[in-house]
């Protein structure tokens, strides 16, 4: 059971520390209090990402990005009444707080209903040969690379599972009998688990030719398999379902600082020095969203990788959203990723 006392925090608290405390304690919210436990506002998922879209630091405050005026309840709210504030304000959790407007607890829509089960399909890309982790993708698939004691890909699956989905096909080439015989049809999980075998490499998004063309009517999400992450699967797909384009791509925001001094000027003329600049940018975390329609482009015989199959959809005119992420999120590429993911996972994946 999760103290809601634990998610209580100050204005003037940072933007980073709100995204620890909302990764630790998992109550996908929040709350903003004066000394007196006052309500002031409330930080969400969402609150986080809006920041992170404009770049704002980590060390913001918190009032400079908190909900000013989140629906509440009371102490005497029946839970039918609560239920019925969640669903017309398609929130997901709802602060209690007494007539004057201190904090004297949270409801959330877990606590009062089911884990809720998805149909989505997740397409599970794990036919890469990992190249980069050998020797040790000499015999062993990447995705069977135990992190934590546990394959990459097992690790993957228990994420989404735990997020209530329960379709799953898994795209195989390099050593694909091995993937096949761990994971199976999937009755260990009590999921469901089909595959699709690359004869040549496809490429990230070439391999989705290769499912059927009536699969599914809903939105497919997609990852690759060696990336490890806590990234929060319902809040992207219900982003996905909200903002009405052909995919949402997850992107991690990565910075830059130029080592020197750099001189702007005007011909000859110095204008200014900036003393080793940072840029930002955002980069693809390699999860990805797509419209089933996506899939009609696609004939499973022609090598392409997910970066130019959106922006195909792009210079079509066609809408991709992105989804920052906060969450935990390591790319296992490399030996020194394989080796950071091992310390990471006594803390984070235990």
């Amino acid at each position: 059971m999760h103290d809601w006392k634990k998610i209580i925090l100050r204005s003037n608290d940072s933007m980073e520390k709100a995204i620890a405390i909302l990764e630790v304690e998992a109550l996908g919210i929040i709350m903003v209090a004066d000394k007196d436990d006052t309500l002031m506002g409330t930080i969400t998922d969402g609150d986080i990402r809006r920041a992170l879209i404009k770049h704002q630091n980590i060390d913001t405050y918190l009032s400079d990005i908190m909900n000013k005026s989140p629906i509440t309840s009371s102490p005497e709210d029946t839970q039918e009444k609560i239920l019925a504030a969640t669903t017309k304000n398609n929130i997901l959790q709802l602060p209690v707080i007494d007539k004057y407007r201190r904090i004297v607890g949270l409801k959330t829509i877990n606590s009062l209903l089911e884990v809720k089960k998805y149909d989505n399909v997740v397409f599970l890309m794990a036919g890469g040969f990992g190249s980069r982790l050998q020797p040790l993708t000499n015999n062993t698939p990447k995705p069977l690379l135990k992190v934590g004691g546990k394959p990459i890909l097992e690790t993957i699956l228990n994420q989404f599972i735990n997020s209530g989905f329960q379709n799953f096909i898994i795209s195989t080439h390099y050593k694909a009998k091995m993937i096949k015989d761990y994971f199976g049809n999937g009755s260990k999980w009590n999921i469901n688990i089909n595959y699709v075998y690359e004869e040549n490499p496809l490429g990230t998004a070439g391999a989705l030719g290769l499912l059927s063309s009536n699969v599914t009517d809903l939105p497919i999400l997609i990852m690759n398999g060696d990336v490890l992450t806590k990234v929060n699967f319902n809040s992207l797909l219900d982003f996905h379902n909200k903002n009405s384009g052909v995919a949402s791509i997850c992107v991690r925001e990565y910075d830059f600082q130029v080592p020197y001094g750099v001189v702007q000027t005007v011909d000859y003329s110095v204008k200014s020095i900036i003393e080793k600049p940072v840029h930002k940018f955002f980069v693809n975390a390699g999860i990805y969203i797509i419209n089933p329609s996506i899939l009609e482009s696609l004939d499973g015989k022609t090598y392409l990788d997910m970066p130019n199959l959106i922006q195909t959809q792009i210079d079509n005119d066609l809408k991709v959203n992105m989804f920052p992420l906060h969450e935990y999120w390591l790319d296992i590429g490399q030996l020194d990723q394989f080796k950071q993911a091992q310390k990471d996972s006594k803390s984070i994946f235990k």
